[in-house]
């Protein structure tokens, strides 16, 4: 899985930073999810080699204008580019309201089927080898933090195990490449589980909406191999961060140590902070949590 970060500032676009969007990649299926559609997301897609048809799910955290402006624009162009394919919205309530007014007001006619999902706190959905959860954060309007799990995959077959005991290469190997049984030529029975090695842990990415610390960031972000978490202010501005519902750069680092992920990626930075400022965040979040990275537009992170 691959994560592209096509905006990565808060409030309002800034000369390096647009506003909040994230892709996710490279999924079972090959499709795009989207967390989040801030104003010009689909100007940043210019820039990538996403197609704005091959995005199935948009997943949105909240209301605030920096994180929703986009999605109309981007609906009307993925119509006009041949997208086709059905396309879910999730998000808080509100959201079913904003894009069918905007769609409706400019006469956007689109050539799919669109699905809006308005939710609380919960599982949002378990198909293939996906589910995702989503939780309340603590913030200004009602903003959600994601959890996607990749379900465990099988073990690889032992191979060498199988021959040993006679058992060649053929079409049965598939099958217990499956679990399944099988009988030989002999009348032997031969569990496929017997000769499966561990299963594979599947991956767990955190995408967090704005939000103050609290024990959901944590909870959603439990041993996650990547967490996006806000980091809007620098580690000196506490108070600032508290008063507008936003976390700093130690409070992001604070909730990866608490929930022992793997790596932190920092966003949503604001836009007081010049290019210059951007390897001090980071410095100030390495201090807590060393296995940190600031997020800059168009970056990509590998999800191994």
């Amino acid at each position: 899985m691959e994560i592209t970060f096509l905006g990565t500032g808060a409030g309002m676009p800034a000369k390096y930073r647009n506003v909040t969007s994230i892709a996710l990649k490279h999924l079972e299926d090959g499709s795009i999810w989207l967390f989040d559609c801030g104003e010009a997301t689909q100007h940043q897609i210019l820039h990538t080699s996403i197609k704005p048809r091959k995005i199935s799910k948009i997943f949105i955290t909240h209301l605030h204008g920096d994180h929703i402006f986009g999605l109309p624009g981007l609906l009307g162009s993925r119509s006009f580019l041949g997208g086709t394919e059905p396309l879910t919205i999730y998000g808080p309530k509100g959201i079913r309201d904003f894009i069918e007014v905007s769609l409706s007001v400019s006469q956007t006619h689109l050539n799919y089927k669109i699905e809006i999902i308005e939710f609380e706190d919960g599982q949002i959905f378990d198909v293939g080898n996906f589910k995702v959860e989503a939780k309340l954060l603590e913030h200004a309007i009602p903003s959600y933090g994601y959890r996607v799990v990749e379900k465990d995959k099988p073990g690889v077959l032992l191979v060498d195990k199988l021959k040993e005991i006679g058992v060649t290469p053929g079409p049965h190997y598939q099958l217990l490449k499956n679990g399944e049984t099988i009988e030989l030529e002999d009348g032997r029975l031969i569990n496929g589980k017997d000769f499966l090695g561990p299963d594979k842990k599947g991956r767990v990415i955190t995408i967090l909406g704005d939000t103050r610390p609290c024990d959901h960031a944590v909870e959603l972000a439990k041993d996650a191999d990547i967490l996006v978490h806000e980091a809007t202010l620098d580690k000196e501005m506490e108070e600032a961060a508290y008063e507008f519902f936003h976390s700093t750069t130690h409070q992001a680092a604070q909730t990866a140590v608490k929930a022992q992920v793997k790596q932190l990626v920092i966003t949503h930075i604001s836009s007081r902070y010049e290019k210059q400022d951007w390897v001090r965040l980071e410095q100030e979040t390495k201090e807590i949590f060393p296995n940190t990275v600031i997020a800059e537009d168009l970056k990509k992170i590998i999800v191994k």
